[in-house]
């Protein structure tokens, strides 16, 4: 086996930027939808209700994205909260086509934002420590 002490090319400065922008913006999403859900607005209640779980799942499913989103916005979490709201993501995807009878049309946002959920994921792989870096200017 032969050992070097090379490190990884650094990610470039237009990566970073593009991380953390669409990053931000995954966060600032699902901290609104999960504070909506904690704010119990009629509308989240009367969906939970349809889904009937009870309106636990709500206060939970609310707790998950919050957290999930500020995991995201730190670097040595991101990963944890890119499967957590991710999850949520895939769970209302399944929802919405199952047990919702909204149809498939009402599947289309929540597939939309895992698509930029797993972007932030995938644009955040190949830093092993960290999934993001400071940018140095």
């Amino acid at each position: 086996m032969i050992a070097t002490n090379t490190l990884p090319a650094a990610p470039s400065k237009g990566r970073l930027i593009t991380l953390w922008t669409l990053s931000g913006l995954v966060a600032l999403a699902f901290i609104s939808a999960g504070g909506l859900k904690l704010a119990g607005i009629p509308v989240m209640v009367e969906l939970f209700d349809k889904v009937g779980f009870g309106q636990w799942f709500r206060y939970f499913t609310g707790i998950v994205q919050i957290t999930g989103s500020a995991l995201l916005l730190i670097p040595w979490t991101a990963r944890l909260g890119v499967a957590l709201i991710g999850c949520t993501m895939l769970g209302a995807i399944i929802l919405h086509l199952f047990v919702l009878s909204t149809g498939p049309f009402a599947a289309v946002v929540p597939a939309i934002l895992l698509v930029f959920v797993i972007a932030v994921g995938w644009k955040g792989r190949g830093d092993t420590a960290t999934p993001y870096t400071r940018i140095q200017i």
